[in-house]
């Protein structure tokens, strides 16, 4: 079983800054486990005040989810009533949030955590979450339910 380190965590949180202050970008940058809980989360200078609770709720969605949030999008766009209460239920710690910069954490096939970035664009926020992810050896591919999927959500 692998399980994502505080050690782990920080890499990503390190190359994320690297990678959005190339963009010109402020970003803050969550980590947490595949429970959704949280392991690192950084708000850098210039970055505004809301973006790390937005980041820590993209990558808790990612987390328990168990997919990225593009490829949530569908499915909430065809069932929002369901995505809504989904963040009513009790165990739920965060609100779901399918959307760009929630990418799950995936290494050696086994879901490990999430990944949650917010402070650029939405496209931004996906291109820093997916370069850093990909640089630093973790996976990218899901499936989608029922049918073979990748990150960018089109077989979803």
């Amino acid at each position: 079983m692998t399980t994502l380190t505080l050690d782990a965590a920080e890499a990503i949180i390190d190359a994320a800054h690297q990678r959005a202050q190339a963009l010109g970008k402020a970003v803050s940058v969550a980590v947490v486990d595949a429970g959704g809980f949280p392991i690192a989360i950084r708000r850098p200078d210039g970055a505004r005040p809301l973006t790390p609770d937005i980041a820590r709720a993209k990558a808790y969605t990612a987390a328990i989810m168990q997919r990225p949030g593009v490829m949530l999008k569908k499915w909430q766009e065809s069932q929002p009533v369901f995505f809504s209460q989904l963040s009513q239920l009790p165990g739920a710690a965060l609100p779901i949030m399918a959307t760009e910069g929630s990418v799950t954490i995936k290494k050696d096939g086994e879901i490990i955590g999430g990944l949650g970035i917010a402070g650029g664009t939405a496209g931004e926020d996906q291109q820093i979450a997916e370069e850093v992810l990909a640089s630093l050896g973790y996976e990218l591919e899901f499936a989608a339910w029922g049918v073979a999927g990748k990150l960018s959500g089109k077989d979803a």
